[in-house]
């Protein structure tokens, strides 16, 4: 599990806004322009939103002439819940796995069948 990628991703998902950018091109490609209708923001501050969003892997650009499309990379949505089931689930190699003990020093099962 590579932790700085999925820590990218997830403080790009942290503001609203991106999280409203990402809802809004859940219905397709959009030029930055429709995107920008939807809020009370600067063109130059929707850019900055958009790379954050573009670094991230979470969005992708086409540029037509002067014109910037964006839309929500494919594989996206697949690689984001993986990482989080990943990150939730208790599997074989799970890192909880292998830690050797708690504070006091014992394996967190002996601990649990001691009580």
């Amino acid at each position: 599990m590579n932790y700085d990628e999925i820590s990218i991703m997830l403080k790009a998902l942290a503001d609203p806004k991106r999280l409203k950018i990402i809802d809004i091109l859940s219905c397709g490609s959009l030029c930055a322009c429709d995107i920008l209708d939807h809020f009370d923001f600067t063109q130059p501050t929707l850019s900055h939103h958009m790379k954050v969003l573009e670094k991230a892997g979470i969005v992708t650009v086409t540029k037509d002439k002067i014109w910037h499309h964006y839309q929500l990379t494919e594989s996206f949505a697949d690689q984001f819940m993986g990482s989080m089931m990943q990150l939730f689930s208790d599997k074989d190699d799970c890192i909880c796995n292998k830690l050797n003990c708690n504070c006091k020093g014992e394996k967190n099962d002996e601990k649990i069948g001691a009580i």
